[in-house]
């Protein structure tokens, strides 16, 4: 590891071991989980984005399925 990492590291421990010592094990614990829901909600709604919404957001585009030569294939199913 670089010294950069080990600060980085150091400093990121003595802050939980601060918010742990100001709120409490649980509290911190509860609040790092609910930061992580948030995220993983604001990704699924991101990935949900038309190409032209995310166009628009300055985000890149989605790889287009219907490009791809086997999608056809891939999703037909046979009647019966």
């Amino acid at each position: 590891m670089t010294d950069s990492q080990l600060l980085v590291a150091d400093s990121l421990s003595s802050a939980v071991d601060e918010l742990c010592q100001k709120f409490g094990a649980w509290r911190t614990a509860r609040a790092l989980l609910l930061v992580a829901w948030k995220r993983h909600q604001t990704h699924t709604y991101i990935s949900e984005l038309s190409n032209y919404q995310l166009r628009d957001i300055g985000l890149p585009e989605k790889e287009d399925k219907f490009a791809q030569p086997n999608f056809l294939f891939r999703h037909i199913r046979p009647f019966g």
